[in-house]
């Protein structure tokens, strides 16, 4: 009886030698028809032929073609890395083991492929979230008379919530919030881009209604299908004590001062990227002690265990405190999540006169 003999062809070296030893173990003699099985004939493993349809053991292997199909179907499905790979074995319990022995193969080498790329994509997001915070002030601007700070808590590695303080050469400052649809990658590159033709038109134009509408003609010619961003873009100067803002669609700012709490209304804005329309301006004067609260759905929207909202109420009651400020409204938000985590990017812009 004429001893079984086993092809393996065309695969990576470390796969093909644990194959080459498998088939040996089992009485075959094994064939190789590539170059890299040189090295495994040498140790005895393979018998190397250049060319292997001059073997005659290997011309039966050739003729099972439905077996032949059948193997190497499998071996193709594992994926790109091995596409190139080329196993025949003879039918039986020999070939049976090979096959087991090549899914326990491809399943290390798959789940150490996965693990590659989940380190190699959490290292982009590193950077990613590094780059982006890089994005945001690095610090709180003087400004005589008031104290003005922000911060941002984006749900993921990075995020689509921004906030910027702009100085201009008068004296009086930009105040920015805004709030790209989405989250996640796509949504901080298009926040990127938006922030970087805001403040170029920001140098430029007379007010924010004008800022607002030149931007949103850009942001529509450029932004994918659907799309859009909230903002808030407020001038402060401090000489008189006024804020003149523009809303684009975005939630109302809160004001305290000595009449109470309320939420200011806009009478046109719409969401940035969506479509042409106007933007019109609205006047704040401060008087001592007042407040002036903006703030992205992340903190309104975030849930409790029971699924209940935070809410601008409970936003309210908590800017009524005398010691309220940024830090502590996304404290007391996280306070309410209770272990839930925040679902969205959470943004604040906190004004104190």
């Amino acid at each position: 009886m004429d001893t079984p003999v086993t092809l393996i062809t065309g695969t990576r070296k470390g796969i093909g030698r644990h194959l080459a030893e498998h088939y040996v173990r089992c009485g075959h003699r094994v064939v190789g028809c590539s170059r890299g099985e040189v090295d495994w004939a040498a140790e005895g493993y393979v018998h190397y032929v250049a060319d292997v349809s001059d073997e005659p053991a290997a011309k039966r292997i050739f003729a099972d073609v439905q077996d032949r199909k059948r193997f190497l179907s499998r071996v193709l499905a594992d994926g790109d890395d091995f596409r190139h790979a080329g196993v025949v074995a003879v039918p039986g319990p020999a070939g049976r083991g090979a096959i087991g022995l090549w899914d326990r193969l491809m399943v290390e080498r798959r789940f150490q492929h996965e693990r590659h790329e989940r380190e190699r994509m959490s290292q982009e997001e590193c950077e990613a979230r590094v780059i982006q915070k890089a994005l945001l002030p690095k610090s709180s601007p003087y400004i005589p008379g008031f104290a003005i700070s922000g911060l941002s808590i984006p749900a993921g590695a990075v995020g689509g919530d921004w906030y910027d303080f702009i100085s201009f050469d008068d004296g009086c400052w930009g105040l920015v919030l805004a709030d790209v649809s989405g989250k996640g990658t796509a949504a901080a590159l298009l926040m990127s881009a938006t922030r970087g033709m805001l403040r170029s038109l920001a140098q430029t134009c007379s007010g924010p209604g004008e800022v607002l509408t030149r931007l949103n003609r850009l942001l529509v010619e450029d932004f994918p299908c659907g799309r859009f961003v909230t903002m808030l873009f407020a001038v402060l100067n401090p000489s008189t004590r006024t804020l003149t803002f523009s809303s684009a669609g975005h939630l109302r700012p809160l004001l305290v001062d000595k009449q109470g709490a309320r939420f200011l209304d806009s009478e046109r804005g719409m969401p940035l990227g969506l479509g042409t329309g106007e933007f019109s301006e609205s006047q704040v004067q401060f008087s001592e002690g007042s407040r002036l609260v903006f703030y992205s759905d992340g903190i309104t929207e975030a849930t409790d265990g029971s699924d209940e909202e935070y809410g601008a109420e409970r936003m309210r009651d908590h800017v009524l405190q005398p010691e309220a400020s940024a830090d502590s409204i996304l404290a007391d938000v996280r306070s309410f999540a209770n272990g839930e985590g925040l679902h969205d990017d959470a943004t604040v812009i906190f004004v104190k006169a």
